[in-house]
């Protein structure tokens, strides 16, 4: 299912409103709103951000399909939630459903804990809205 041409007007809008009220009103630096494929579908950041997200998106997609692979060879499902932690900036994957996965960037003084129930509750929100 192609989301970028299924979302209306108000769905878009009330997603971006979500993640920002969950996510970047929280201290996230960016969030992404992609499919699969790496196709970003909502960016919100807080106004300084300086990466290169198209390439971020891509990279975040192909990173998700190698770890669901490696949980198929373990056994699992699929693994729902990835981190990467890194010096001054960290990166937090959710899957939303068996389409979309919600990036977000944040730096240290961001709680995991918090960002993980904060992402927990907009996941929930986004997909009352599909």
């Amino acid at each position: 299912m192609d989301y970028t041409v299924d979302l209306d007007k108000k769905q878009f809008e009330s997603i971006e409103g979500i993640l920002s009220e969950e996510l970047i009103e929280l201290g996230v630096r960016c969030v992404l709103l992609i499919d699969l494929a790496g196709n970003i579908i909502v960016n919100l950041d807080d106004g300084d951000l300086e990466h290169d997200i198209y390439s971020l998106a891509a990279l975040a997609a192909g990173n998700f399909g190698a770890v669901s692979a490696m949980a198929k060879i373990v056994g699992e499902e699929d693994f729902s939630l990835l981190f990467h932690r890194g010096e001054s900036e960290s990166i937090h994957f959710s899957k939303i459903d068996d389409e979309l996965l919600l990036v977000t960037i944040f730096e240290k003084d961001v709680s995991l804990g918090f960002l993980r129930l904060k992402v927990t509750e907009a996941t929930k929100k986004i997909k009352e809205i599909l």
